[in-house]
């Protein structure tokens, strides 16, 4: 347990980044999500709008240290490679 003013701060701080960080995540699933639906749905153009709102999301969890770089260019890449697949 937290016993110095510094540690209790500390708990706090870790409480409300662990919040932020949750729900950057959650919006980046939720986009995520949006292009696996488009592209099960076989909708070219639904599919490339989703992955083209998704992207930027993706490289801003990236910048706000949520993924690593590496994964989120990973995702990307196949998510592009499978919307290029459907045409």
């Amino acid at each position: 347990m937290a016993n110095s003013p510094q540690a209790k701060k500390r708990a706090r701080q870790n409480e409300k980044r662990f919040a932020i960080n949750k729900a950057r995540r959650s919006r980046i699933r939720t986009y995520l999500r949006k292009v696996e639906e488009a592209i099960a749905s076989g909708d070219k153009e639904a599919a490339t709008a989703a992955l083209r709102a998704a992207q930027p999301e993706l490289m801003r969890g990236v910048t706000k240290g949520v993924f690593h770089k590496n994964t989120a260019s990973r995702k990307m890449s196949r998510l592009s490679a499978r919307v290029k697949a459907l045409g």
